[in-house]
């Protein structure tokens, strides 16, 4: 118990006696410091008193696929920021290849008896994956926001970048410096942004069903997807992310074809870097800032009772012209 004491006094920063008054219920301590003690006992893994483990934790998970894609640690410094600004304590989630799964994380967030969860680019972005850690949140009435995407029937609000809106902007683009072979690369079939571009991409004009090619989100996926489609005589490539546009243009470089005098590539995110590549990328940007701020707006409004309907806000992407693309070849 003394350690526990200790422990926590040293994490919020106030004396062993106030953490005292606070597990014992006793007046003389400001709400303030009542809840950062009891969000530090939440992070540093000790059980509530009997008495206090009716209320939830000050603390939101925010769960994410992967850090390496620089669009996840924007997506964080955001709404972790945001969080914070609310008195809420973000609790960082990410998920890596043979570790702890998404649905482990909400199991261990809902021990820690936290007040919602943020999600960015999780399972529920993929149609085919299993979805029941979802439906174990909303049976327990715990707040959600899904980031870039939604599941159906289960009432959890969403905000998203308006895929549609993003891959109109990158194909008129293309089609303007007269392009008239663009190949899309995108995610898996189940994922859901990348089945809302393909579906708007087929709405713009003729694109045959070789020039759409599935990948990893990553560069060395990028690097396979465009050089199947660099073999096809495709001059302009669109891609679902820039990690995957930047593998796009090391293809075209391994064939030796310039970008963009040869190649032209869009990528998507706008993420930390992209004006400093060789071409500079052009891409979609996603508004990030705009983005997580609502998302945290979304989920306070729950966390303080309030009924949030269950939609899914759009937010317009904005086409950022830089280096990569050009005019497309004449021969």
């Amino acid at each position: 118990m003394t350690r526990r004491l200790a422990e926590v006094a040293k994490k919020v920063g106030v004396s062993e006696a106030t953490v005292s008054r606070v597990l014992n219920g006793k007046p003389g301590v400001s709400e303030a410091t009542r809840q950062a003690v009891l969000s530090a006992l939440d992070v540093l893994g000790y059980e509530r008193p009997t008495q206090l483990r009716g209320e939830r934790a000050r603390l939101v998970g925010l769960v994410l696929p992967e850090l390496q894609n620089p669009i996840f640690p924007a997506f964080a410094e955001v709404i972790g920021g945001a969080l914070a600004q609310l008195g809420l304590t973000p609790v960082l989630c990410t998920q890596t290849k043979g570790g702890v799964s998404e649905a482990d994380y909400v199991e261990l967030l809902l021990q820690q008896q936290v007040s919602g969860v943020v999600f960015a680019g999780g399972l529920y972005a993929q149609a085919d994956a299993p979805h029941d850690h979802y439906r174990l949140l909303a049976e327990r009435n715990i707040p959600v926001v899904l980031v870039n995407a939604a599941i159906e029937h289960l009432g959890f609000p969403a905000v998203s970048c308006d895929d549609a809106v993003a891959v109109e902007q990158a194909w008129r683009h293309l089609a303007s410096l007269g392009h008239e072979r663009i190949g899309l690369v995108l995610g898996p079939a189940d994922h859901v942004p990348s089945a809302r571009k393909l579906a708007a991409a087929r709405a713009l004009g003729e694109l045959p069903e070789e020039r759409v090619v599935r990948a990893m989100f990553s560069i060395e996926g990028g690097h396979a997807a465009a050089t199947r489609l660099i073999d096809q005589g495709v001059t302009g490539i669109i891609c679902a992310s820039d990690p995957l546009a930047l593998g796009a243009i090391r293809a075209a470089r391994r064939k030796g074809l310039d970008v963009p005098s040869r190649v032209s590539v869009v990528g998507y995110d706008d993420s930390a870097f992209m004006n400093c590549t060789e071409p500079p990328l052009t891409t979609v940007r996603q508004p990030i800032e705009a983005m997580g701020r609502a998302a945290v707006e979304l989920l306070n409004a729950q966390v303080n009772g309030s009924a949030v309907a269950p939609e899914e806000l759009l937010f317009e992407p904005e086409l950022v012209v830089r280096g990569s693309t050009a005019q497309a070849p004449r021969d």
